[in-house]
């Protein structure tokens, strides 16, 4: 799992009661060290008195705390009423940095009749001071850090912030020109750059060829790959010359991605490819996907980029797979067909499901001898999966999520493949229709939908949820 580094804000007002504030504190630090794999910033009582913000000099503080420790995202939780100027004011002077407020609540009145906190209160004050700044931020309620649904709404901001960390500023390679009748693989590098800081980093297909065919057939690495290849498929039915090429093929590729800094890309995977390298790509696209290369079809970007979103939302715990919306079910409702010719990573596969390498479904006819040999087959295992699409209009970007239920089939079918059942098929269906939205898409296990949605609301993203 992908480790996160959040900056905690406890936020206090004078004159409401402030031991319950210190003890507050205490209880939120208490739930949040059992998050895994999540460290939390917070000022220590040498930093501030008794560890809470309260005013402009805390801010300061912590602004610094903060910035040297190199936090991803901020969580600002009302102890008390809280100090709105300076709980405002940390996220202020760390801009960029997603935010994450709560508020808690109320204990028994005071002795006479007073309250202890007014929380309930003080949020609006610094939610109010968030909004009038336009600084973006996630709710997360009012709860006691004891509730189940404050440990839940932090596992979802701290996936939000390496979503959000990881995204920006990325780099996707753009390996060859995209298929020349596939408009839908278009994409705008300026777009990229001003909104999300990201690059483009193309490379020519020739490139990568003259890279892997300079490997020799005893490299240590290309052997290794292929190793893992034969131990992860069958390869009775291809040429194992194909398996040495794919092995090279994947070796050059993440050569290069390691050697520009790119965690996606897309390739153009038909069909010079196998009419000068000599065969087809999908099964190391895949291995590179499981590697932590978000690896696209047909070059297509913004498909790489919502891979890539998907695997971060799941803090790298899973990996996507790049599909079709290609057919509906024949009988049952609500059921399309999730495909792609091959290129899914193999530890995807459904249990007991065999690999197989095979020649390409669809350009096998197209290519003599085994050009068309590397297609991993086999069907997409069970479970709740989340799937999205990235596109972009006129500089507006915006994403499709929605989710499903992969079911289990048992005939043969080619490509990588699995039947996904969603809530309403023809409304999802026509808003991919009418809001322009293309025919890739990613799919990745696990109900990711509110984790998308809360990276997409931080980078400028607009959300369409189905």
């Amino acid at each position: 799992m992908q480790k996160v580094k959040l900056g905690f804000v406890p936020a206090h007002r004078v004159p409401f009661d402030e031991q319950w504030a210190i003890d507050m504190r205490a209880r939120c630090l208490k739930a949040m060290a059992a998050i895994p794999d999540v460290e939390f910033v917070v000022p220590d009582e040498t930093l501030t008195q008794g560890g809470v913000v309260r005013n402009d000099t805390d801010a300061d503080k912590v602004t610094e705390l903060f910035r040297r420790e190199g936090v991803q995202g901020i969580v600002i939780g009302a102890m008390t009423f809280g100090d709105e100027v300076a709980a405002v004011a940390v996220a202020q002077n760390l801009p960029g940095l997603p935010v994450l407020l709560f508020g808690t609540k109320e204990g028994d009145f005071l002795p006479g009749g007073g309250r202890r906190s007014d929380a309930f209160c003080g949020t609006l004050s610094i939610s109010s001071g968030l909004y009038r700044r336009r600084i973006p931020f996630a709710f997360a309620g009012i709860l006691f850090p004891e509730e189940p649904l404050f440990a839940e709404e932090l596992n979802r901001f701290a996936a939000t912030c390496s979503t959000v960390t990881n995204f920006l500023g990325a780099r996707v390679a753009l390996v060859g020109p995209r298929p020349e009748r596939f408009e839908t693989c278009a994409c705008d590098e300026v777009a990229l750059i001003e909104s999300f800081r990201q690059r483009v980093v193309p490379v020519a297909l020739p490139a990568i060829f003259h890279a892997a065919r300079a490997l020799p057939d005893n490299d240590a690495a290309v052997q290794a790959i292929a190793r893992s290849i034969r131990g992860d498929v069958d390869t009775s039915e291809v040429a194992e010359t194909s398996v040495l090429r794919l092995a090279k093929l994947e070796r050059a590729l993440l050569n290069f991605a390691q050697a520009k800094g790119v965690t996606a890309m897309g390739l153009q995977c038909w069909d010079v490819i196998q009419a000068d390298y000599g065969v087809t790509p999908c099964l190391a696209m895949g291995r590179l996907t499981e590697q932590g290369i978000m690896t696209a079809c047909e070059v297509d970007i913004y498909g790489a980029l919502t891979m890539l979103a998907q695997y971060e939302a799941s803090r790298r715990t899973t990996v996507p797979h790049f599909i079709d919306w290609t057919i509906q079910h024949q009988e049952l409702e609500n059921v399309f067909f999730a495909w792609h010719c091959g290129n899914a990573p193999t530890c995807l596969s459904a249990p007991g499901c065999s690999v197989r390498l095979r020649e390409h479904s669809i350009l096998s006819g197209d290519f003599t001898g085994t050009a068309a040999e590397g297609t991993a087959e086999f069907q997409v295992r069970g479970g709740t999966v989340t799937l999205s699409r990235l596109v972009e209009y006129d500089n507006q970007f915006k994403m499709l999520i929605t989710k499903g239920e992969v079911l289990p089939d048992d005939r043969d079918l080619r490509g990588s493949w699995s039947w996904v059942r969603v809530d309403d098929l023809e409304l999802l269906y026509r808003t991919l229709v009418t809001e322009g939205f293309t025919h890739h898409a990613s799919m990745i296990h696990g109900d990711y939908t509110a984790e998308l949605a809360q990276f997409c609301q931080f980078v400028g993203i607009e959300v369409v949820m189905v």
